[in-house]
C-alpha cells in the first residue's frame, strides 16, 4: 500500500465512516460537501487514486457501488432500488393508477444487498403521514416493499381501496368477509371496507429512514 495525500486520507476516512454508520456509501456529492472539494470531478479523480491504490473498489455501472478493501471491512454493494411514488401513513390518498405508480429511473434509493437478499420485484415508496409510527414508520420515511399480490394477517401492505382509487399502508388482518387495514397509532381508527375491495400491491420489507 502506498501513502496518501492529505485530500485523499480525508475522503477514505469520510467513505468508511459513512458507511460504518449508514450500511451504504456515500454519493459523490456527499463526499465534495463533506470534504470541502471544490468539484465532483475532483472527487472522482482522487477515487480513482483510491482505487489504483487498492484501498477502495468500484463499480462504475452501479450508483454508490464503493468497496472499502483496505483499513476497514468490506461491505456488501449497494443496490438501487426505485422510489415509484408516495403512499399514505394516515387516511388514504389517490396515486395514479390502480396497478401501478409511474416513475423516474433517476428516483431511486441505494440499499445493502443483504436487506434486499435473493428478492425480486422490490421497489420503494415515500411515507406521507403518521399512523405508522409505533411501527417506527414515520413521516418521509422510505418503505421498501416486495411485489406481491397476497398477505399474511398482520403483515404491513400498501394496499389499493378499489372503489376509492386510493392507496395506503397499514397492517393487513381478513375478517370473513371484510378486511381491517389497522394504523400502528393508537390514536387513530382502522379502515374497515369488503374484501374485494381491496387489493395487495406489495408487502414491507424494510424501511430507510429519511433525515
Amino acid at each position: 500500500m502506498t501513502e496518501l495525500s492529505t485530500k485523499q486520507q480525508r475522503i477514505f476516512d469520510f467513505i468508511r465512516e459513512f458507511i460504518d454508520e449508514h450500511d451504504y456509501p456515500p454519493s459523490i456529492r456527499q463526499i465534495q460537501d463533506a470534504c470541502s472539494i471544490s468539484s465532483t470531478s475532483v472527487v472522482d479523480y482522487n477515487l480513482r487514486i483510491l482505487e489504483n491504490k487498492a484501498y477502495i473498489r468500484r463499480d462504475r455501472e452501479v450508483s454508490r457501488a464503493i468497496e472499502i478493501t483496505h483499513g476497514g471491512s468490506r461491505r456488501q454493494r449497494s443496490v438501487p432500488v426505485p422510489i415509484i411514488g408516495t403512499i399514505a401513513a394516515g387516511q388514504p390518498i389517490p396515486v395514479p393508477t390502480a396497478d401501478s405508480w409511474s416513475y423516474d429511473s433517476d428516483d431511486s434509493v441505494d440499499v445493502s444487498q443483504e436487506m434486499i437478499g435473493d428478492r425480486e420485484g422490490v421497489y420503494a415508496l415515500r411515507v406521507k403521514g403518521n399512523s405508522m409510527i409505533d411501527a417506527l414508520v414515520n413521516d418521509g420515511d422510505l418503505v421498501l416493499m416486495r411485489t406481491t399480490e397476497s398477505a399474511n394477517d398482520g403483515e404491513m401492505v400498501a394496499a389499493w381501496l378499489k372503489r376509492e382509487q386510493e392507496a395506503t399502508l397499514k397492517r393487513i388482518f381478513f375478517e370473513g368477509e371484510r378486511v381491517r387495514l389497522q394504523p400502528a397509532n393508537e390514536t387513530m381508527a382502522p379502515i374497515y371496507t369488503e374484501a374485494d375491495n381491496v387489493e395487495v400491491q406489495g408487502t414491507v420489507i424494510g424501511v430507510r429512514r429519511e433525515y
